[in-house]
């Protein structure tokens, strides 16, 4: 089965992802599923503060960049990369690890990835798998979200293809829902950013699928600062 997107000039595959594989995906990508996603604002609240966000034009712009050329990009590359080393039972997991932890431009963004990280491999061991047996002999405690997402998912045999886009749409839309609150943006506002960011989620996806440690970088100075400055936030909703 083939979907296409009008006007995203993309197209992906559910290569065939049904069963118990289709079931727990959804249940990693819910917003139910215990990792605390809802905690984190990844710099947004500082600039909804500032004034920087402040209708769904410029919330578009914010997050079409950080899925392009930010966060969202670095995340779904060392996801790629964490699916292809554990598909190819190589150690390297663990050097993508610490290149990930590496790269946080500030203390709340290294709490964000490390925190939901440890989240979601403590709730993915529901459904066992050999990454979690490598991670306790190798005594791994600290771990980035998507190198442990990439990880499980290649064990529990989901496509690179269909978990790429499921974990940038999951990025995407929880930011969509801190801008619905704070800025704030209706329903319908919600529903229109969810759309035009259909195809930037594929198209990054799709160029994540074959890049490597050399692709990665980011461009979203404003949205690192912002990160910075949320620490020193007098009244704050969200942990980054």
């Amino acid at each position: 089965m083939t979907m296409h997107i009008e006007g995203a000039g993309v197209q992906t595959a559910s290569n065939g992802l049904t069963g118990a594989a289709l079931v727990r995906l959804l249940t990693w990508m819910s917003p139910a599923f215990p990792v605390g996603a809802f905690s984190y604002s990844h710099g947004l609240e500082t600039a909804i503060d500032a004034g920087t966000l402040h209708d769904r034009v410029s919330t578009r712009n914010w997050l079409i960049a950080l899925v392009k050329r930010g966060g969202g990009w670095s995340d779904s590359v060392m996801l790629a990369l964490s699916w292809k080393a554990v598909q190819l039972q190589s150690t390297a997991l663990l050097d993508l690890n610490d290149h990930a932890l590496a790269m946080a431009p500030s203390a709340e963004r290294y709490m964000e990835t490390t925190q939901q990280g440890a989240a979601f491999l403590q709730a993915s061991r529901t459904w066992p798998c050999p990454v979690h047996d490598m991670l306790d002999q190798t005594g791994t405690k600290v771990i980035a979200l998507p190198v442990i997402l990439g990880a499980v998912a290649q064990n529990q045999n989901i496509a690179l293809e269909t978990i790429l886009p499921a974990a940038i749409h999951a990025f995407a839309a929880n930011l969509i829902s801190v801008a619905m609150r704070l800025v704030p943006l209706g329903q319908s506002d919600g529903l229109l950013l969810q759309a035009a960011l259909e195809p930037i989620v594929l198209e990054t996806a799709q160029r994540a699928t074959t890049a490597t440690l050399e692709d990665i970088g980011s461009c979203c100075l404003h949205s690192d600062i912002a990160a910075m400055q949320h620490e020193h936030l007098t009244t704050r909703i969200f942990r980054s």
